[in-house]
């Protein structure tokens, strides 16, 4: 039996069980895993306009065609999210993670014998989008349950991943491409995208276990207390001071149980606390719950990722292509998008830094961090020179990092649903967010082949963010205003009918009358 333990203990596959949330340990290794599937999923999607112009030539498209390219690969890794949550229940986050990795290194390697657009569409937006998809969500979600109070600062620092990815990709496959071609750069990809099956390994399952429950020695006394909770009240009654005859729920405890100090009490009475302190089986939750679209302050929300969605992926998909009709050279130009991924990290962590400090509302310093990025999208179409269009990648980068880091996470906040409410509206959102990711990169194509200019897709970039800038606006007056309205029914409904009491609280005035009935007799 020993050497039974041992292997289960060495074994790899073995879930970590801890007796609380272990804030290090082997989350580490989950953290390590996470930045290294950040830089090859999101990475390389913000990588790939260095490829924009070689698909342009060889499949003779315009900028539209080759832009579905990326909105269906984006829009798949989205709209699939509650595919991702169900079969990481069903099977786990180490096999889902390690299946999207080989789906991933599959549509990629295969795009580069594709012989038509069409042909990338399936590969790369299909079969690669939805390798996305089961390699990110189920990393995230496992890396957060294995850390507590470092959570936000681990997770932080580990999706700066993307970032760094696309410092050092955007040059090296633009160099690799003046060497080998871009199929060969594309193949090359495809099989370094594998290793997410290495990193998918080392996502082991933690399992939080509580300690037991040890009896007291009979000397201590034999104070028992049962915690009756409901919705809004949590009454403590202790039974042998006052003499109370407690009846619980048979789905606890079948039949009447009298707190009486017997000689085998402490034995019964630590069962009856292990059964009533259990928490009850949470209710299943729904992969996208609606109902929160009932509220104004979330629509407005929603509506705001929405249009903000459209300038997070076609700036770094046309800076190359901009910079490369102004006369810059292709290196030069790689050199501008790694600019712009740099300043992205630094743009992470200070809205982190800045969002934490206390008291503070945090939904106003989203608003300014949006209209600036605006502001930056509005000044790529002046920018005339490699110097110019490096300071505007330097604002537009540190920017989007302020907002691409904190606008899901914001979603907590009381001002727009509530920590109650976040797995749903997270789930809504995203939801929501894929139909701009769609949309997104062609219409800034649509408009680039019409006028011939690629400043324009930047202006389509910004007025998008112009829009969820204005709805981000009205995120707190809305709230505030549902505030008040229900404020305003609870007294009018006091004013009327006086407050209403909980059954609970019926419940204990009757068998109070009970037993002073008993005692009269």
């Amino acid at each position: 039996s020993k050497m039974t333990v041992k292997a289960v203990k060495m074994s790899c596959t073995a879930p970590n069980v801890y007796t609380k949330v272990p804030d290090g340990g082997w989350g580490w290794a989950i953290a390590f895993a996470f930045f290294f599937v950040e830089a090859l999923t999101y990475g390389i999607i913000k990588s790939f306009g260095v490829f924009f112009n070689d698909l342009m030539e060889s499949f003779d498209e315009t900028n539209s065609r080759i832009s579905w390219i990326i909105s269906i690969c984006v829009f798949v890794q989205t709209f699939t999210a509650p595919l991702s949550t169900v079969l990481s229940n069903r099977f786990g986050h180490r096999c889902v993670v390690m299946a999207g990795g080989v789906l991933i290194s599959t549509g990629m390697v295969t795009a580069s014998f594709a012989c038509t657009v069409v042909d990338m569409y399936v590969t790369i937006g299909v079969i690669s989008g939805l390798g996305y998809c089961l390699s990110f969500l189920p990393t995230v979600t496992i890396l957060s349950q294995y850390f507590d109070k470092r959570r936000s600062l681990v997770t932080a620092v580990a999706s700066t991943g993307e970032c760094f990815a696309v410092f050092s990709f955007a040059p090296a496959i633009t160099a690799l491409k003046e060497h080998i071609g871009w199929r060969c750069s594309l193949l090359f990809v495809g099989v370094l995208q594998l290793s997410i099956v290495i990193c998918g390994s080392l996502l082991r399952p933690i399992v939080i276990k509580e300690q037991e429950v040890k009896a007291q020695p009979p000397e201590e006394p034999t104070e028992t207390k049962y915690m009756l909770e409901n919705e809004q009240t949590r009454t403590s009654i202790e039974s042998i001071d006052s003499g109370v005859e407690i009846t619980t729920s048979p789905s606890n405890v079948p039949g009447k149980t009298k707190a009486e100090p017997k000689s085998e009490a402490p034995k019964e009475h630590v069962q009856i606390l292990a059964e009533n302190n259990s928490t009850p089986p949470e209710p299943k939750t729904k992969l996208l719950d609606f109902s929160v679209m009932r509220d104004y302050s979330f629509i407005c929300y929603a509506l705001f990722g929405l249009f903000a969605t459209l300038g997070f992926f076609a700036p770094s998909l046309y800076i190359i292509p901009l910079s490369l009709s102004l006369g810059i050279s292709k290196d030069r130009s790689a050199y501008i998008l790694s600019a712009m991924a740099i300043a992205e990290v630094f743009g992470r962590i200070s809205a982190g830094w800045v969002l934490n400090k206390q008291p503070i509302r945090k939904i106003y310093i989203e608003l300014i961090c949006v209209v600036l990025l605006s502001v930056a999208l509005f000044a790529f179409p002046f920018a005339c020179e490699f110097w110019g269009l490096m300071i505007c990648s330097v604002f537009f980068g540190f920017m989007l990092g302020t907002v691409a880091g904190t606008h899901i996470p914001l979603l907590a906040e009381d001002d727009v649903v509530g920590i109650a409410k976040m797995s749903s509206a997270a789930g809504v959102y995203v939801f929501i967010q894929s139909l701009a990711g769609l949309a997104g990169p062609p219409l800034a194509g649509v408009l680039v082949d019409t006028t011939q200019n690629y400043s324009s897709a930047f202006y389509s970039c910004a007025a998008g963010m112009v829009l969820g800038a204005v709805f981000l606006s009205l995120v707190r007056p809305c709230k505030a205003g549902l505030c008040c309205r229900q404020q305003q029914c609870a007294e009018e409904s006091a004013a009327e009918g006086g407050p209403e009491l909980p059954e609970d609280f019926i419940e204990m005035d009757i068998g109070k009358a009970e037993n002073s009935g008993k005692g009269g007799d």
